[in-house]
């Protein structure tokens, strides 16, 4: 426990605010977006700059205390205990260089922020499903964008990175400053440091035509088989996802969706309506929606193509990258989460990859994902009384689909992380094999060891990853 003369030190040393459990402002700082996953550290630091985050570290590190980072606390998958909890959120720089479209960003800045700036420009970043999401942390994962087929990993446009490392030095990373650290963040998360702020490329948006169709979950089967045979017929510039919603009485879900099954195809098009509209007609005719919500719209309401609750909920997330979803795979799929199933999971998506997200070989960064097919991805609620059968069915839905799993996840979508091996399922053998090395050497005390980090066992060498598991974990909780 750390003292009071402690957290005065601290204190002293920063310009942001230091909260101690109890004290105003604490409970602001560590709530995480996963309301199920609990923050109590010895004390929060709420850094207003680089020199915040600084201190922070030099002084945590003189003290042999652990580092939690969060921005917009949407990467919380697991409960913390102890340490130091460093908040970025306040950290709001944000610099957009039309001519040469980039944009510097603040490690707490979010993608809607970003947007409401360059979307005036024409020019929009590699966000995800959620605008609320902070870019650094999303991008230090690889960032699986909307666009992704088109442009891929959000990772592939980093330019540079701002970064303190654990032996409390602030430092510029490109691929000619320290190039090893620069391909290793590119989605190592949270493993070397925390970055202070990144520059990433912005590209052109004119026109978009984006949204949501929403079909009974009674003709699931229908819907996904067709949508299987639809969407390689798309263009990489077209994006497309589909998953199944067993949603809520909630505020945040329209009346005629509350408390119903149904099946959200997702449609996106950085292009003229015409185009659009004659790509997604196969999908129109598949069955009478219950509500249609694609059309023409500015690229500012982009979170209308997911739909993403925008409010923190208590869940529990997994996910698993697959080799490939045919016919067999879909009655797998069905059978674990369809109409005639029990499952009570909230939302099971499935995102087709490939095109762009393809490209960029082994040792060019730390991002997973580029050998697959598909990103699947399951959220259910933890709220009584849910919370066990949601456990039990994430858990079922990936044994289900365990044989036409890579055994890999994507870092940001891997859900609780558990043991080495485990953790190690985010990466290429390669890949975390280069990650072990170089957490030895940037974080050989193992400071940053919260979230989905490399444990200090596997930074020193007792445990390998050669053969990640194609099952998943049996710990999911």
């Amino acid at each position: 426990m750390l003292s009071l003369e402690e957290i005065q030190t601290l204190a002293a040393l920063v310009a942001g605010p230091v909260t101690a459990p109890g004290a105003p402002g604490y409970a602001e700082d560590t709530a995480a977006f996963n309301l199920a996953a609990v923050y109590r550290p010895d004390v929060a630091l709420g850094a207003m700059n680089a020199a915040d985050v600084v201190a922070g570290i030099q002084w945590a590190a003189a003290h042999n205390i652990p580092i939690a980072v969060q921005a917009t606390g949407h990467g919380a998958n697991s409960s913390i205990e102890g340490g130091l909890l460093i908040n970025t959120s306040r950290m709001q720089d944000l610099q957009i260089d039309s001519v040469e479209r980039t944009a510097r960003i603040g490690a707490g800045v979010k993608w809607r922020s970003l947007l409401a700036a360059s979307v005036p420009l024409g020019l929009v970043g590699l966000h995800g499903s959620s605008t609320d999401v902070g870019v650094v942390g999303y991008t230090l994962g690889g960032g699986l964008p909307l666009l992704g087929r088109a442009y891929g990993f959000a990772a592939d446009h980093v330019r540079s990175f701002e970064i303190v490392t654990p032996d409390g030095v602030l430092r510029h990373v490109d691929a000619e400053h320290e190039p090893e650290l620069f391909r290793l963040l590119r989605g190592g998360k949270g493993n070397f440091g925390i970055v202070t702020s990144l520059t990433c490329n912005l590209l052109p948006v004119d026109e978009f035509y984006g949204g949501g169709i929403f079909f009974p979950g009674t003709d699931a089967a229908n819907v996904l088989s067709t949508f299987n045979r639809w969407w390689p017929t798309l263009p990489t510039k077209a994006a497309t996802s589909i998953a199944l919603l067993r949603l809520p009485d909630l505020d945040f879900v329209p009346p005629p969706l509350r408390a119903q099954f149904v099946v959200h195809l997702r449609f996106a098009y950085p292009g003229p309506q015409e185009e659009a509209e004659t790509l997604l007609a196969p999908m129109r005719m598949v069955s009478s929606p219950i509500m249609d919500m694609v059309g023409p719209m500015s690229y500012l309401d982009v979170d209308m193509v997911h739909f993403d609750p925008q409010e923190p909920l208590p869940y529990e997330e997994a996910g698993a990258l697959l080799h490939s979803f045919d016919g067999d795979a879909e009655a797998a799929f069905l059978a674990a989460a369809g109409p005639d199933s029990d499952c009570p999971l909230i939302l099971i998506e499935l995102r087709p990859l490939g095109g762009a997200l393809s490209l960029g070989g082994v040792g060019t960064d730390a991002v997973s994902g580029r050998d697959a097919a598909f990103s699947l991805l399951a959220i259910g609620l933890t709220a009584p009384p849910i919370a066990t059968a949601t456990t039990a069915a994430i858990r079922s839905l990936l044994q289900a689909m365990a044989p036409y799993s890579t055994g890999r996840t994507l870092v940001n979508f891997h859900g609780t992380p558990g043991d080495a091996t485990d953790r190690a399922r985010a990466w290429s053998p390669q890949a975390y094999e280069e990650l072990a090395t170089a957490k030895s050497r940037w974080d050989p005390a193992n400071l940053l060891r919260f979230g989905h980090t490399i444990r200090a066992e596997a930074a020193q060498g007792p445990e390998r990853a050669d053969r990640p598991a194609p099952a998943p974990p049996a710990e999911l909780s």
